[in-house]
């Protein structure tokens, strides 16, 4: 049977497993995420004091936690295990000012082509780190002459043994270029977050409509796959805007998920299906099929991102279907200037 952690000031509850990490448990549960550093024990960044209950080290007081902090009472929560129900008084995170902004060196653990324009990276950080963020925010790439790439992050919080990032080739870009044409394996890179307000706010009733145009995607499939982890029973729609069916370069991803999580929905949009694709389903712009699908949104939440024209155009038609501003986030994909 599992045991019960009751979190201080918030009174926030959670079950944690006999052989579990409390920080784990955690990281489950919605509405409440604790701070985290390294996940090894050796940061102290999600210490918390254990205000009733024991816990245990399987593998000894982490190098993160002195004698004189546990003769306190105070824990690591990503190594300790309970040994009974536990309440602890923890700071929780509630927002993205809450979650600490590093600079931190990481390598280029693999790459992979999804479609001619877009690859995708996976970023391995230094043993003793691990980056905490909300599902949805992004990472500045640092350049060596002080210019800034900005990436969202695809991967949920949940799954941060590496970083991915979904990179579209730009036309004599600079830093694109690079990654499609010169990039070494095992590329050493630095890169500062996590950044932007554009996150999935866990603690609205309402339906979400997702909408991501290209590699707009990348955040989206952040946020849906944390929202599965998590056990979300609200609607969830995606919709994806792209040009032709190769510009879908994970199609087969969300496809699948409407297979696995009966609240799920799916609409696929091309504006300029090729003859070879063989589309049978929707075309034209993406915000159109939005608003044909949801004539009132006033009673939705709504995610969009991808190419400022998108966005801009969407904003104003949304409007005219009732959404409120307060209901309406959105990351444009502004292309950074040489």
């Amino acid at each position: 049977m599992p045991y019960h952690v009751t979190l201080q000031p918030s009174g926030h509850t959670f079950p944690v497993g006999e052989n579990e990490a409390v920080l784990d448990a955690a990281l489950r549960e919605k509405g409440s995420i604790l701070p985290y550093g390294c996940r090894n024990g050796t940061c102290g960044s999600c210490m918390g004091k254990i205000l009733s209950g024991e816990v245990a080290y399987p593998e000894g007081r982490p190098t993160g936690l002195s004698e004189h902090e546990q003769a306190e009472g105070k824990a690591l929560l990503c190594q300790a295990r309970p040994g009974s129900d536990l309440v602890i008084e923890a700071r929780e995170v509630k927002t993205s000012g809450d979650i600490v902004v590093k600079t931190l060196p990481c390598r280029v653990e693999k790459r992979e082509l999804l479609a001619p324009d877009v690859m995708r990276l996976y970023l391995k950080l230094p043993n003793t780190e691990r980056l905490q963020f909300l599902a949805g925010q992004y990472v500045d790439v640092l350049l060596a002459d002080g210019r800034r790439r900005g990436f969202s992050l695809a991967n949920p919080p949940h799954a941060d043994d590496l970083l991915e990032l979904h990179i579209r080739q730009v036309p004599g870009g600079f830093f694109t270029g690079f990654i499609f044409e010169r990039m070494k394996d095992k590329a050493l890179l630095r890169f500062q977050g996590p950044l932007g307000t554009f996150f999935l706010r866990e603690d609205s009733p309402r339906p979400v409509i997702l909408i991501g145009g290209g590699t707009g995607f990348a955040p989206l499939k952040g946020m849906l796959e944390h929202a599965f982890h998590i056990g979300w029973n609200r609607p969830l729609h995606l919709y994806w805007g792209a040009r032709a069916k190769v510009d879908l370069y994970l199609d087969e991803l969300p496809r699948r998920w409407t297979k696995e999580h009966p609240e799920f929905r799916y609409t696929p949009v091309l504006s300029e299906p090729r003859p070879e694709d063989d589309w049978q389903e929707r075309t034209g712009w993406v915000h159109e099929a939005v608003a044909a699908d949801y004539p009132d949104l006033s009673g939705h939440d709504v995610y969009m991102s991808g190419p400022p024209p998108m966005i801009e155009a969407a904003k104003r038609v949304f409007a005219e279907r009732g959404l409120p501003n307060g209901q309406l986030f959105f990351d444009s994909f502004e292309f950074s200037a040489r």
